[in-house]
């Protein structure tokens, strides 16, 4: 089962917010509910959270009321700055909304699937309507593709019998199938080589507890959760051999904007000489940007922080304050390589990535 998927008109996909719990579908209907699942994290993880927002824009496209193609297209540039405001982080989010609007609009970067009328113009809405729900499917559809080429990518870089430290949630419910990082640990996995995971929590909203430890189950790879600040003293014992995580935005030079936390691993990970490997579709990688101090830093609700429990009791006192950045940025100098759909990157980011990055005409 995919994590997003279409079905009969509606946008469904799993709640990553019940797991592991409960495994429960929910189905979404508007754009603006595609917008409130990954503002609310109902869904989340980069590819997955862009995949939701295409298919989001096609929503929007079966909502339009409009008559016209260029009354259409308005409609989805305002439903499209709905979507793209959810999370800032994230550049997937914008590169799949960018993707459909390329599509439907008067210069598709490729000939249309379906048969013109004349100018762009004078295309019924019913039409491009059409065009954006299949550029949807198709991101979808590349995105399970380019993950399992991502998995035989970086499965090189496991030995049989490596300890691996994962940050964060990066397996099949972060993307549309399969998995970035985790679906590394996977590929490897069904390769025959034995891997042990050292899963870290990920706080404040622990998807490395909730969500990779009952991937990692369902898969039947060994693991065992450690606190954050545990992963310091694991890899200073010399017990890890790779330290693996995702990405949400990678810039230029090679900087990578990941799940809060992601820094203080890769130095402790780069102190002890372990390697470090970020795992990311290309669509994750930005150009654009010269270096990480140009990726935004979304601020989320700090009682993500304040509310959490222990033993059933609140842990901060009442009328605390907390500051709660969702992502934090890794230098390139930590990094050992980036593992893409089209191979493995290494030093000198700022050369070697626009080589590997090869978008869609």
């Amino acid at each position: 089962m995919r994590t997003v998927f279409w079905e009969s008109d509606t946008l469904k996909m799993v709640d990553q917010r019940r797991l592991p719990g409960s495994l429960e579908i929910v189905t979404l209907r508007t754009h603006v509910e595609v917008a409130e699942a990954i503002r609310d994290m109902t869904v989340r993880g980069a590819p997955a959270i862009g995949a939701a927002a295409a298919f989001g824009l096609a929503l929007a496209a079966n909502e339009s009321k409009a008559q016209s193609a260029a009354a259409f297209l308005s409609d989805l540039d305002t439903a499209a700055r709905t979507l793209k405001a959810s999370r800032p982080t994230a550049v997937n989010l914008a590169w799949a909304i960018e993707r459909v609007l390329r599509v439907v609009g008067p210069n598709p970067p490729f000939p249309p699937s379906l048969p013109g009328k004349g100018g762009w113009g004078d295309r019924s809405v019913d039409d491009l309507r059409v065009l954006a729900l299949a550029e949807a499917q198709r991101i979808a559809d590349e995105d399970v593709e380019s993950n399992k080429r991502m998995g035989r990518h970086g499965a090189a870089l496991i030995d049989d019998g490596d300890t691996i430290i994962h940050h964060c949630n990066t397996g099949a419910l972060a993307v549309v199938d399969w998995g970035t990082a985790l679906g590394v640990v996977r590929t490897a996995h069904e390769q025959g080589k034995r891997v042990h995971v050292l899963v870290d929590e990920t706080r404040p909203r622990l998807q490395g507890a909730r969500l990779t430890a009952w991937e990692l189950q369902q898969y039947g790879i060994p693991y065992e959760i450690i606190s954050d600040n545990m992963a310091g003293y694991f890899l200073r014992a010399g017990q890890v051999q790779k330290v693996f995580f995702g990405a949400d935005r990678i810039a230029a030079n090679g900087d990578v904007a990941n799940k809060i936390g992601t820094y203080m691993l890769a130095l402790a990970a780069h102190d002890n000489n372990v390697p470090v490997y970020s795992v990311a579709p290309t669509s994750s990688i930005d150009l654009s940007l010269r270096d990480g101090s140009q990726i935004p830093i979304e601020e989320r609700d700090p009682d993500e922080v304040l509310g959490l429990q222990f033993h059933g009791e609140r842990i901060a006192p009442q009328g605390a304050k907390a500051r709660n950045p969702a992502f934090d940025v890794t230098p390139n100098r930590l990094i050992t390589a980036i593992v893409t759909e089209n191979g493995i990157v290494r030093p000198p980011f700022d050369v070697n990535l626009p080589k590997f990055v090869i978008r869609n005409p």
